[in-house]
């Protein structure tokens, strides 16, 4: 079956989401029979993978552990014209698949992201506030260093081309992975957009896998991982900068004594400050090196992307 003469497909990355992932699998059915349904088991101890095969889904276990090492299998494995991505506890709502499916097809986009919108009755059990500002906080940071207007970096209900995926050099291990999508798309300069949905609690039994303090700070050391891997000459501009800065500072002392007695007393200070400057010289070197090959990388994974055709073109 084809939705608009495309193969769409869902891929749903699980580990112990045996309460929910029954309802995942009937909600999408639902609202878009045409979907295939994959299920990517991720070591759960419980029932899921039996759940997910007696609904009819394809099953693939993963060993690995991790949702990143997940979406790296599904981006391998499923081949389909668009891929839906969405978590199998069931707290996004289905109905939404159409609508972001057709946004994607008709304005010609490679990512269509799954905004949370959460009614004010349901905010404590579905969204708590201290994910809420987590997400507002790490979302800003990449915007403000990446660009892009995403309102929701952290979603995990999206949507693919093929050439999204197919050129997307998965990473990540954990949770961090929607970060990593998320710069992958403003790297490249990919058109993408946003779909208000809403998210709701967990079914009752299920729980989360989510560590507030402990994944927080993955996806922020992720940040930093790519903004040095991307921004090469941006970061290491600014440790030139720092470190000049400090070496100006403390061979000021040693510039005044030197005009008022004709002698350079602080040799040790000197030496420090001198050493510094050209510490300083070769971090922007490092940074100008860098620049180079992370354009030559964008480049290769540019060509890549461009290689698959939009499905809404009719080249596939």
């Amino acid at each position: 079956m084809r939705y608009r003469d495309l193969r769409v497909a869902l891929a749903v990355p699980c580990f112990n989401e045996e309460g929910a992932i029954r309802q995942v699998i009937r909600d999408f059915r639902n609202a878009m029979p045409e979907l295939e349904i994959y299920v990517f088991d991720n070591r759960s101890q419980d029932q899921t993978a039996a759940v997910a095969r007696a609904e009819g889904a394809t099953v693939i276990s993963v060993d690995t552990p991790g949702k990143g090492s997940v979406v790296r299998r599904m981006f391998a494995d499923v081949d389909p014209d668009i891929l839906v991505m969405v978590d199998g506890d069931a707290t996004y709502l289905a109905r939404a698949v159409t609508q972001m499916v057709d946004k994607l097809i008709d304005e010609r986009l490679d990512m269509v992201v799954g905004s949370r919108s959460t009614p004010k009755d349901n905010m404590p059990e579905a969204y708590r506030r201290g994910h809420q500002f987590g997400n507002q906080l790490l979302t800003s940071s990449v915007k403000r260093i990446f660009g892009g207007a995403f309102s929701d970096m952290l979603s995990g209900y999206r949507v693919f081309t093929r050439r999204y995926i197919k050129s997307f050099p998965a990473t990540s291990q954990g949770f961090e992975i929607e970060t990593e999508l998320t710069i992958h798309a403003l790297e490249l300069r990919m058109p993408s957009g946003e779909v208000p949905v809403e998210y709701g609690a967990r079914p009752v039994g299920t729980e989360s896998k989510l560590s507030t303090y402990r994944d927080g700070w993955r996806i922020l050391r992720t940040i930093v991982h790519l903004y040095i891997a991307e921004r090469p000459l941006s970061f290491y501009s600014l440790c030139a900068l720092l470190i000049a800065g400090t070496s100006i500072g403390i061979f000021v002392p040693v510039i005044f004594d030197y005009m008022e007695t004709g002698l350079v007393e602080r040799f040790p200070t000197a030496i420090l400050s001198a050493s510094m400057m050209i510490c300083a010289l070769l971090s922007l070197a490092c940074g100008l090196i860098l620049d180079n090959v992370v354009r030559g990388r964008q480049e290769a994974k540019r060509m890549a992307y461009l290689a698959i055709p939009h499905p809404a073109s009719g080249g596939n």
